[in-house]
């Protein structure tokens, strides 16, 4: 069995549970289609904690999503794919998605970039951002739209640029003075609207 059909049983398996295990489909949707719009919201609750620490962790995540997404870019004129429901037969697509490069997937790059940042960080709350990221990729297999290839190197895109950024950015003086800059001009602001 060579990859391509590994990569293609290991979907059927999982996309086959959301024939089966009906209960979990509102669960794997929400996940698939919506969370992102939960780790926008935990990223700006993160900024707006005004702790210097929280905020170098945002940048590092945000530099990080951008240089996986480039990566990725590279990688897809490598190789490329079409959605499973695009390419194959008898797939169940929970939800709706255009037919383009699924490979590698960009909501496994986002979440792992940001997630894996987050858990360098958080060292308290580590296993609950990886967790995210393993459910937010495993969603997008159960509901039809990307390969466990896909998700794969999108995730190892993720985690390698979250590593390196995690090592790199907080030490560029650039960011640091860019950031005490802003934090100025908010201390600023904030000291004027509470006169």
């Amino acid at each position: 069995m060579n990859l391509s059909e590994v990569n293609i049983e290991i979907f059927r398996m999982f996309n086959e549970l959301s024939k089966q295990l009906l209960f979990l489909n509102p669960l794997m949707i929400f996940l698939a289609k919506y969370m992102k719009y939960f780790l926008v919201l935990g990223i700006i609750i993160y900024w707006f904690t005004r702790k210097k620490q929280n905020r170098i962790m945002i940048i590092c995540g945000m530099i990080a999503f951008v240089m996986a997404e480039v990566l990725g870019k590279v990688v897809g004129k490598i190789y490329s794919n079409n959605q499973p429901f695009a390419e194959l037969t008898n797939v169940n697509q929970l939800i709706g998605h255009t037919v383009d490069n699924s490979f590698p997937s960009d909501h496994a790059m986002q979440f792992f970039s940001i997630c894996i940042t987050f858990l360098l960080f958080k060292k308290n709350l580590r296993f609950m951002w990886l967790i995210l990221a393993f459910l937010v990729g495993i969603s997008r297999i159960w509901v039809g739209v990307h390969y466990p290839g896909d998700i794969l190197v999108g995730a190892i895109l993720g985690t390698l640029s979250a590593s390196i950024c995690f090592r790199i950015v907080p030490c560029i003086n650039l960011i640091k003075k860019s950031l005490e800059l802003y934090e100025n001009g908010e201390q600023f602001i904030l000291s004027k609207i509470s006169k």
